[in-house]
């Protein structure tokens, strides 16, 4: 299977450190933890609840930049986690806010459902948020699930429906990007030839993380045409999600490997979960990741009061 050229400027750059500085300098760590030359770190956060306040992500995200972190990924809802009238914020928004007030953290989302976006406004909105950060976007991408988001709008629910709808967004986005004259004709989406300027700062487009549920065939394949996997959990016993193991992710790896041939640039999302308690049992868990294959570990920070999302955040990443 060929792939799209890897992007400069993030995933084409050599590794360095979570302590590495860029923008303005030095990155505080404030525990002075040795942190992975080939691993980074990255906080998910919700939108909903306390969180609906895009003052507070920010502050969240402003936060994560001076604890070391080099990446938060927004979750995406309409309609956060399915509750009727909970309060939710809009995910691209807070992120361009958020460009802003950061120099060097990267910023995206885990993930947006293209399955129900218009994908020439979403490539205008994750375009606004790269030139706003001097090149600092990540478009996490899934199928979505059936939740309220979808249902309460009458989006399409059907699984191999939504896959063809987020293959055909994929499209037409990067084909955007390019800059260059763009004509899409598709089952579900028609653009008439239109050129799209100004275009991202990253070249040849933002990275594209694709989200899904290993060893899922489809979300596989997506993902090894794309610029990463965010493929860090799988279906366990009776049917509740579960992360994966080394030994999942060394399968993953090699089944990547087989779509794309090379692998350079390529970024392995692992985690998700919240930081357990025992933190040196979960520091052997990074290292054994790390081993079989991960370049970035994902930390969820739960809904919780915003005085408590603010302590776990600057408690700086798990460095191993």
């Amino acid at each position: 299977m060929t792939h799209p050229t890897k992007p400069t400027g993030f995933a084409g750059t050599p590794r360095k450190p979570a302590s590495w500085g860029g923008g303005s300098g030095e990155v505080a760590n404030p525990q002075g933890i040795e942190l992975s030359a080939c691993m980074r770190y990255c906080l998910s956060l919700a939108t909903g609840g306390a969180y609906a306040d895009p003052r507070t992500l920010i502050e969240l995200v402003v936060e994560a930049e001076r604890s070391g972190w080099d990446a938060v990924l927004l979750e995406d809802y309409i309609v956060y986690q399915s509750v009727d009238g909970m309060p939710t914020a809009d995910s691209w928004t807070v992120l361009a806010a958020a460009a802003v007030m950061t120099t060097r953290i990267r910023l995206g989302t885990a993930v947006t459902p293209l399955a129900r976006r218009r994908p020439w406004h979403l490539a205008r909105e994750v375009t606004t948020v790269d030139r706003l950060s001097g090149g600092r976007a990540i478009l996490g991408v899934g199928v979505g699930d059936p939740e309220l988001s979808f249902t309460a709008f009458d989006e399409e629910l059907e699984l191999g429906v939504r896959a063809e709808l987020l293959d055909e967004a994929l499209n037409i986005v990067t084909g955007l990007w390019t800059g260059e004259p763009f004509a899409f004709s598709g089952r579900h989406f028609k653009v008439s030839e239109i050129v799209f300027q100004p275009t991202p700062i990253q070249r040849p487009r933002v990275p594209i993380w694709v989200g899904g549920l290993w060893p899922r065939r489809g979300p596989i394949r997506r993902a090894a045409r794309w610029d990463g996997a965010m493929l860090g959990w799988k279906v366990g016993p009776e049917g509740k999600d579960v992360q994966l193991q080394p030994e999942d992710l060394r399968a993953l790896v090699s089944e990547v490997r087989r779509h794309r041939g090379s692998l350079d640039g390529y970024e392995f999302v692992m985690g998700g979960g919240e930081r357990p308690s025992d933190e040196d049992a979960e520091r052997e868990r990074l290292r054994a990741m790390a081993a079989a294959g991960a370049t970035w570990w994902m930390e969820w920070v739960a809904p919780c009061p915003a005085e408590d999302a603010l302590r776990r955040v600057a408690r700086s990443p798990l460095g191993v």
